[in-house]
C-alpha cells in the first residue's frame, strides 16, 4: 500500500529508503510487528556500508501504527552503542496511547473519516491481543487502573 510513496520519497529526497513489511494483527499479535521493524532496523543499520548509506543519516518514519512503530523501535535502540544512533524519527499520525480514549483531541475527531474514535480503540484492541470483547470499557476509560492513571495524568490529561 505504500510502495508509491516509498518511491516518491526515495527519488525526491535521493534517499535509500527501506519499507518493512511487518505481519498484521489480528492473526499477529503483539509483539509480531514490533519485532518485525526491530529486526528490519537492526540487521539495516549493521549492514549499511553494504547498501552504501552513510550512518549518520537514518531516519526512522511511520504512519498510523506504523508511526507508532517507529517511535518503538525508536526508543529500543536510543541505547544501544553498539549500532550506529538514528538520526531522527518522523511520525505520521502515529497511535501512541491507549491510555485514554476521552482526551480532547479523540472528542473533537470522533466522527472524523477514516479513523473515528471507536474504530481507533477497536484496531489497538486487535493490535494488543485480537479480542475487542471490551471494547466499552476502553471506550469509558474503565481498562485502566486509577493508580496507572494517575502516574501517567502529567503526560496524558485533558490539560
Amino acid at each position: 500500500t505504500h510502495e508509491k510513496l516509498c518511491r516518491f520519497i526515495a527519488r525526491e529526497s535521493e534517499s535509500v529508503v527501506v519499507s518493512v513489511g511487518y505481519r498484521l494483527a489480528p492473526e499477529h499479535k503483539y509483539p509480531a510487528a514490533y519485532e518485525d521493524c526491530l529486526n528490519a532496523t537492526q540487521h539495516f543499520l549493521q549492514h549499511l556500508e553494504h547498501y552504501g548509506v552513510d550512518p549518520a543519516r537514518v531516519i526512522v518514519c511511520g504512519d498510523s501504527a506504523g508511526g507508532n512503530l517507529a517511535a518503538a523501535v525508536s526508543q529500543t535502540l536510543a541505547g544501544r552503542s553498539d549500532l550506529p544512533k538514528l538520526r531522527a524519527q518522523i511520525l505520521i499520525y502515529p497511535g501512541l496511547q491507549a491510555l485514554d480514549f476521552n482526551l480532547p483531541s479523540y472528542q473533537q475527531n470522533r466522527g472524523v473519516p477514516l479513523l473515528f474514535r471507536e474504530r481507533a480503540a477497536f484496531y489497538v484492541l486487535q493490535y494488543l491481543n485480537g479480542n475487542a470483547t471490551n471494547l466499552e470499557e476502553v471506550l469509558e476509560g474503565s481498562h485502566i487502573p486509577v493508580d496507572i492513571k494517575l502516574n501517567y495524568r502529567k503526560w496524558v490529561s485533558p490539560d
